[in-house]
């Protein structure tokens, strides 16, 4: 496995500052936002695309600080029901595959997206339930009539500019949010769709990272990673439940909140993922992604950086010479 962080904490920083801070830190891959939610602070892809000069200039500042890219990130709902959002999101994938296949790079990272509830609506609609009726038949509409025929037809133009994996986050808000929604648009779409898996959206639906990752990898699901932590409220929690509309920035209120690795969780948690994570064949980044609002990015990133190197297996396993 492989340390890695997503850039977009150190957004701040010219790219060769923040490849700098990361080799200098132990981080051997970096996972670059290119459109989308993410920005392109550290990569604009209708330069790159369009520039042989400042490509290489580019694709030099990585390998000058023995860094890696893991991934090209343009998360955004690109079957937004607005079709000039939608668009535009849409745009901004096309572009990362396109740069992804010129970098040769293997994972372009994403997010399902959520149309609205019907071809009438003007904002998405995630449905977090089965009844009353019309939200089965919301459902019905989304999938079957806007995202696996959108995806069908991304996932042929990747497939035509050797992009092989595409990995969704599992993002509530999205409709793939969860293991069974992941499978179920991979089995309609192809092997292409894979997860980006981030346990920190997990933990406060209260899914069990290490079981996800277990029937994930038994499906050769597992393209990426994102290693954030999430703290439960308990008292919140207990009050209100996890379907929390409260802002981030009101931590003492919220149900939970993101933290940086360690901080939701000890080591042996994570120690567990990580296990969990070599049994299902993964040897690929461990890419930090700060969102805790509590630490300064930098604070928080290398606090990150300190506790998965106590928890990452970096070599290959060796032969059971006691069996």
């Amino acid at each position: 496995m492989k340390l890695g962080t997503f850039s977009v904490v150190l957004g701040s920083m010219p790219l060769q500052n923040a490849c700098e801070f990361l080799s200098r830190n132990g981080v051997q891959m970096i996972e670059i936002g290119c459109g989308g939610y993410p920005g392109t602070a550290h990569c604009k892809p209708e330069v790159l695309l369009n520039d042989e000069k400042e490509l290489a200039e580019f694709t030099k500042t990585i390998k000058d600080n023995n860094l890696k890219i893991s991934a090209l990130s343009c998360h955004g709902n690109m079957v937004h029901p607005v079709k000039e959002v939608a668009a535009r999101f849409d745009e901004d994938l096309t572009k990362a595959i396109l740069l992804a296949e010129k970098l040769g790079i293997p994972v372009i990272n994403t997010f399902s997206g959520c149309p609205g509830g019907s071809g009438e609506d003007k904002q998405p609609n995630w449905v977090t339930c089965p009844w009353p009726e019309d939200f089965t038949k919301i459902l019905d509409y989304q999938w079957n009539e806007i995202l696996i025929p959108y995806w069908k037809q991304k996932v042929a133009f990747a497939k035509e500019h050797g992009i092989h994996k595409i990995a969704l986050e599992l993002h509530p808000g999205f409709c793939v949010y969860n293991t069974k929604t992941l499978l179920r648009l991979r089995e309609a779409v192809g092997p292409e769709i894979g997860a980006n898996f981030d346990p920190s959206h997990l933990i406060w639906q209260g899914m069990d990272p290490c079981a996800c990752i277990r029937e994930l990898g038994k499906a050769g699901a597992i393209y990426h990673f994102h290693a954030k932590d999430t703290k439960i409220d308990a008292i919140n929690s207990a009050l209100n439940g996890v379907l929390d509309t409260t802002h981030y920035a009101d931590e003492i209120n919220r149900s939970w909140i993101f933290r940086s690795v360690g901080y939701g969780h000890g080591e042996e948690y994570w120690k567990a993922i990580i296990s969990e994570l070599r049994l299902a064949g993964y040897d690929y980044a461990i890419s930090i992604e700060h969102e805790d609002s509590l630490m300064s990015g930098k604070e928080g990133l290398l606090k990150a950086i300190q506790c998965l190197k106590n928890v990452l297996i970096y070599e290959e396993r060796e032969s059971m010479y006691w069996a």
